[in-house]
């Protein structure tokens, strides 16, 4: 089964107090972005790979990772033209079949990842491909889960992970992971993301100099508002730390309304921005 997860991008990002448990209460929308994906695979044990030997001829020996789960039961192969310098097991996709061989009774998978979607923009890549592996797990193994108790599992990998199975716009709540649909039309917009090179804003440095605070209007009611008004209106209070030690982001966000932009913004936790253009 392959399937080519996306990434996300925030339309507001308030944050608006620190919990006890040390996470952060926020409200955010969260909108799919289907320009930019990774390209995931799993099949069951000895099936046979359609991407494998696609993969192992496009990139080179260190641009590949790949590892064994101590039990066998996972093996995961991840290609990325940057290489991967993360442990492939610590890899969302390797943790969500970990997660659901731990309830149930799974054959051994093997999970082909082509890691296209940038590391440390604020697009959620790493959750997508989570929240797909949990959905493909689902259906190749005939697990019968609703759709409600896979966004469950997919909480406990990440705050955004729970938006990525429904992949709708949703209104996120809590961590991230308290969801509602949130009816938005983009109808005559058209959306345009900006990954600035060798740039990578980890979620705790975003977080670095964050002081919470409950906005003057909600942000349901700033997006009830038109496109045309968002600016000046629809904040990510991330941009007020990330901006400080990255100031070409700034720059960039300035560029994308001297380019037309009707609103532009900085993604999550960052580093990539989008603009909103009307078509």
């Amino acid at each position: 089964m392959i399937t080519q997860p996306n990434v996300k991008i925030n339309l507001g990002l308030n944050i608006l107090r620190k919990r006890p448990d040390g996470y952060h209460d926020l409200e955010t929308v969260f909108v799919p972005c289907y320009d930019i994906y990774d390209r995931l695979e799993i099949i069951k044990g000895d099936d046979w790979s359609e991407t494998s030997a696609a993969l192992f001829a496009k990139y080179r020996e260190d641009q590949i990772a790949q590892a064994i789960s101590p039990d066998g039961k996972v093996m995961i192969t991840i290609a990325r033209e940057e290489g991967v310098d993360w442990e492939p097991l610590s890899d969302l996709t390797a943790r969500a079949c970990l997660l659901l061989a731990q309830d149930h009774v799974l054959p051994p998978l093997k999970i082909f990842l082509e890691k296209r979607s940038p590391v440390g923009a604020g697009l959620g890549g790493g959750s997508s491909d989570a929240a797909f592996a949990l959905k493909m797990v689902n259906e190749l193994c005939g697990l019968g889960l609703q759709e409600c108790r896979i966004a469950e599992y997919a909480a406990t990998l990440g705050s955004d992970c729970a938006f990525f199975v429904y992949n709708r716009p949703m209104f996120g709540q809590g961590r991230g992971e308290i969801l509602e649909d949130f009816p938005l039309d983009m109808r005559g917009y058209e959306l345009k993301v900006v990954i600035p090179d060798g740039v990578s804003v980890s979620t705790a440095e975003a977080y670095r100099g964050i002081v919470p605070a409950t906005p003057d209007v909600p942000l349901k009611d700033v997006l009830a508002h038109p496109v045309t008004e968002w600016r000046g209106l629809l904040a990510n209070d991330f941009e007020s730390t990330v901006f400080d030690k990255h100031p070409i982001l700034s720059h960039i966000k300035d560029s994308l309304y001297e380019s037309g932009a009707v609103y532009a913004s900085m993604s999550g936790s960052g580093s990539a921005l989008f603009g909103i253009y009307k078509k």
